[in-house]
């Protein structure tokens, strides 16, 4: 047995040796995660500037109207776009529903105004399976520019005996994964497992800090090992625990939940290790930047709570100020929240992972890189 394998064994067996501290690991994530499930069924009623595409596939005078109102309209943050990229922007959460104009809307609307007996023809509104409730506001709005847009048509002097609304809406839900549905579990069990996997990541580096303080790791430094590799069996096994927890949490979720990673395997386990990667190497940063036991585990925890506060662990991200959704996109534990929705309820391919794994691998050769040269081997 090799002397980094030796070490790595060593704190998988310490760890799990506290049967009891593994259980209340396991079980707190899981059981919060059910609460905010259960409670967040749903995205807020009324967010900030809602993100939506136009695809106006009529080019008339009366869907350029329409288009060209809901675009300057400040409660939304609209753009034409073509229909493809429109289904993919809200098909990956960038837009909460796309606003579809068809062809011959605007002759069928105007002439449907005054005149029942015509057939209507009918908007349709591609959206987000999170937001069905933001979308019922989002039929609202349009509606009355649809409204304004037919008015100044009319105002020509087409008209009739009798009135009747000359359009309906119809509503269409995207997910990758077919027959999916937006899951408030998937989301909770996501930022629970982010928040708890780095208070485990708190605990590995005050074990850390207690160790170096009753000298145990001058000891083991007179061992023929280096620094790199004392360290380094540290990230591993911290790493494995983490990625053990997760699995644990997830497993709950997908048996009991019914969470179901309606994307990419692959892609879902990358996410997995990745953060795993990054919760070790961040307890041994906060090991190695450390002044003692005591004074650090408050310091990290203040930390890890904003980390995930502002990582969407708590309320999904759509709900902050717009300023502050893009101010988190430089939080790791947000690339590990949007990877695991990406990869659970929202369906998306192995592609839609790679830059949150990516940036959170990065994240953690920084922070291993810290530590290895910042450690002190004595208090």
């Amino acid at each position: 047995m090799t002397a980094l394998s030796a070490l790595v064994r060593k704190d998988l067996v310490l760890y799990f040796s506290n049967r009891r501290a593994v259980l209340i690991t396991l079980a707190a994530p899981i059981l919060i995660a059910a609460f905010f499930g259960s409670v967040l069924g749903g995205p807020p009623k009324k967010p900030s500037r809602v993100p939506v595409a136009v695809v106006d596939l009529d080019n008339s005078a009366v869907s350029q109207s329409i288009a060209r109102s809901i675009t300057e309209d400040p409660s939304f943050e609209a753009k034409l776009q073509p229909e493809a990229a429109a289904i993919t922007q809200v098909r990956e959460g960038k837009a909460r529903a796309a606003v579809f104009i068809p062809k011959g809307f605007g002759e069928g609307s105007t002439a449907a105004m005054f005149n029942p007996a015509l057939p209507r023809p009918d908007l349709v509104i591609h959206f987000d399976p999170s937001q069905a409730v933001t979308v019922a506001m989002i039929k609202g709005l349009v509606t009355q520019h649809v409204i304004a847009a037919i008015g100044k048509a009319m105002s020509a002097g087409r008209g009739g005996a009798g009135f009747s609304t000359p359009f309906g809406i119809s509503e269409v839900e995207v997910a990758s994964g077919g027959a999916s549905k937006y899951s408030a579990y998937a989301h909770s069990f996501a930022g629970m497992g982010v928040q708890f996997v780095l208070f485990m990541g708190i605990e590995l580096g005050v074990g850390l800090l207690l160790m170096r303080r009753s000298g145990m790791w001058k000891r083991l430094r007179a061992a023929p090992v280096s620094r790199r590799l004392l360290l380094g069996s540290r990230i591993i096994s911290g790493t494995a625990i983490a990625l053990l927890l997760l699995i644990g949490i997830y497993a709950a979720a997908i048996l009991v939940f019914g969470v179901r990673v309606e994307g990419s395997i692959i892609g879902f386990a990358a996410v997995l290790l990745a953060f795993a990667l990054l919760a070790s190497t961040f307890g041994l940063l906060i090991a190695a930047v450390g002044k003692t036991p005591e004074a650090t585990r408050g310091i990290a925890i203040l930390a890890t709570l904003l980390l995930v506060m502002l990582g969407g662990a708590w309320v999904p991200t759509f709900v902050f100020p717009e300023w502050l959704q893009t101010a988190t996109q430089v939080v790791p534990t947000r690339w590990a929240i949007d990877g695991l929705d990406a990869m659970t309820w929202r369906g998306l391919g192995l592609e839609a992972v790679a830059q949150p794994v990516v940036a959170m691998l990065a994240c953690s050769a920084l922070f291993a890189w810290i530590a290895i040269k910042r450690f002190d081997w004595e208090e």
